[in-house]
Formats: structure tokens, sequence, C-alpha cells
């Protein structure tokens, strides 16, 4: 159980957030009702997440399978879950299932895990599932992600051969240093151009997801409709330490 002042200070760190974000938003003539704040609380226990639910926020977001399907069930049915993290295609099941209040899947690299979801989202009979297409725009090999000349043709299966998807725009994850912040989102915005004139969507309703805790604000005046703010927010991770 975290002490309450911790829990006190975390609802204040968002409240601290929020507000950046919409001066970063009005900075340059965006609407900040269309940026979207997700406090990812990895490794953070559940009562941090009810102090930010009870200051009035209903979006959260969580990079593992096992730990949002651990942490939705103790937590209101009216929040807004989205998966942020890396999804193997035989936990979409596992994650549907377990995250019923589940809005958004942010990082759909791959038709495989594509048609996974798709196939759980019409056997559990719940209304259709929001994704992402995850975009490597950094080059990282240990990165996640389909290259950006793949896009068109990914984001295209997911919209004419998923029905029980919904697609809804591009994600990406920046350097862990944040030294090419600008070309990897100058990278995804392009992404949305092509994929927007391809399939005929409009730009104004595409959803992109970047920008965390240590870039979220040039994330917003680039265009992100989505940033997703850990440490910020919690404070540092903590991991469990391994046996030596």
């Amino acid at each position: 159980m975290a002490a309450p002042a911790v829990e006190a200070t975390v609802a204040t760190a968002l409240r601290s957030v929020i507000l950046r974000a919409r001066k970063a938003a009005e900075q340059v003539g965006r609407d900040p009702e269309r940026v979207r704040v997700l406090p990812v609380s990895k490794t953070k226990p559940v009562s941090l997440i009810r102090q930010i639910y009870d200051a009035g926020h209903r979006c959260f977001g969580e990079n593992y399978v096992q730990e949002i399907i651990d942490k939705a069930p103790q937590l209101p049915e009216d929040i807004e879950w989205h998966f942020v993290g890396h999804l193997q295609s035989n936990k979409a099941k596992t994650l549907l299932t377990g995250v019923p209040n589940l809005a958004m899947v942010h990082g759909v690299d791959g038709e495989k895990v594509a048609n996974h979801l798709d196939r759980a989202v019409s056997n559990l009979g719940r209304h259709p599932l929001k994704v992402l297409v995850q975009v490597n725009t950094s080059g990282e090999v240990s990165k996640s992600g389909i290259e950006p000349s793949s896009v068109v043709e990914l984001a295209r299966h997911v919209k004419q051969h998923c029905p029980n998807l919904v697609f809804s725009g591009l994600m990406t994850i920046g350097m862990p240093d944040y030294t090419s912040t600008p070309e990897n989102f100058r990278t995804l915005s392009n992404c949305r151009a092509d994929v927007c004139k391809a399939l005929g969507m409009a730009e104004d309703q595409f959803e992109l997801s970047m920008g965390m805790s240590g870039d979220f604000e040039l994330a917003i005046e680039m265009g992100s409709t989505n940033v997703r703010v850990g440490s910020t927010i919690f404070g540092p991770r903590e991991y469990p330490k391994k046996a030596t």
C-alpha cells in the first residue's frame, strides 16, 4: 500500500502533466481536448491508480499483459484501459478476456497479431476494438514495430480484413535518450499522411500515439493525440531485483 503522501503527490503530478500538455497544444493552435494523457503505472501499485481515478481521470495505460489483467479487475469498470506495450499474438485472447473495458491496443505490429485480436473480439462478442499500428521510426533492432515503408500495407489489412478491429492510427517509441525524437515524430507524421492518402482517411480524425515523460510536449506540438507518461507521474520504476 502506498503512503498517503505519495498518493497525493501522484495526483498533483498528473495535474501538472495535463496542464503542460494543454499548454503545448495551445502553443501550436491545437485543441487541447484532442490530446489524451495516459498515466502508465508499470510496476506501481493499484492504490496509486485509484488515487488518480479519484481525482477524476479515467484513461490509463499498461505495458504488460499480466500486469493489466491483474490490475483491471481491482479497479472501477468505467476506466478506459489502453495497452501500450508489445503484444504477442498468443496473448491476444488473454488480454481481451481479462480486460473487458480495454479501449485500445497501441502496439499492433503485424498481420498475425491483428488477426488474433480480430478473432478474439469476435469470439468474445465484445464491441469492436480500436487499434494503432506500431511503427519502428528509430530503426533500432531492439524495438518492436514495422518499417515505415510497410505501414500502409498493414493499415490496409486491419481496415479491410479485420472487421472486429477499428484501425485508428499509428504509434511509435522514440530513442531511450530522446536524441532522435524530432526525427522519429516527423517520420510518424509522414506515415500518417501516407496512410490517410492511401485509405481515404481524414488526418484530423487520425490518432498518433507518441511521446513519453521526457518528450511529450514536443510530441504534442508535432501532432500526438496520445502521450504515455509514466515516471513523471508515478516516480522511478521499481523492478524486482534479480538473484545473483
